[in-house]
């Protein structure tokens, strides 16, 4: 009999939790809406992070270094990072994995669309490579950051990128196009 209370204590400590619903440190965030996975309204105040790129201007293939930082020392547990075309709603791009503590997700069936954490560790910055797609309008980065259970700010964004017409331009800079004089070409 003792067996068996010890049976039913130990089982009801680790999978209740879990068949309850209760909310689980392991936080994912939706691809789409950038909500996490728990019944929490997100802050309202300014975010307590930036999102810093090293550049304004971009070409397709061009690797560029996005910073998600936190500006003060309460850090951050969770996130979901994503390139997204201004007024879109979808991940554009990709993600190279460079730090320990992110890890890569599929968005609309592409392989690193997204970057996620990897660990519930307190994060006070990280650091990824975005690699830039072809075809692609003004974007910028967009974010959910993930405090604690309680606290989380969705729709943080970087300042706007802005691809160069490579299309139109030589190895000189100087324009492929012809010029034409007096409507003669």
């Amino acid at each position: 009999m003792r067996r068996h209370s010890c049976f039913v204590i130990l089982f009801c400590g680790i999978f209740l939790p879990g068949i309850l619903g209760f909310p689980q440190t392991n936080t994912s965030i939706d691809c789409d809406s950038l909500l996490p996975n728990y019944e929490v309204e997100p802050q309202t105040s300014a975010p307590p992070y930036i999102i810093a790129v090293a550049f304004d201007n971009f070409e397709t293939g061009n690797e560029i270094q996005v910073t998600l930082e936190a500006l003060g020392e309460a850090g951050f547990k969770g996130f979901n990072l994503q390139a997204r075309e201004i007024d879109g709603d979808i991940p554009v791009g990709t993600f190279k994995i460079t730090d320990p503590n992110t890890k890569g997700l599929e968005c609309h069936n592409v392989t690193n669309s997204a970057l996620t954490h990897s660990n519930s560790d307190v994060k006070q910055k990280i650091t990824t490579t975005w690699i830039a797609p072809p075809h692609v309008r003004e974007l910028q980065f967009i974010a959910t950051v993930v405090q604690n259970l309680e606290n989380f700010w969705v729709g943080i964004q970087s300042k706007t990128l802005t691809p160069m017409l490579s299309e139109s331009v030589n190895g000189t800079g100087k324009s492929k196009r012809k010029v034409c004089f007096e409507y003669i070409c």
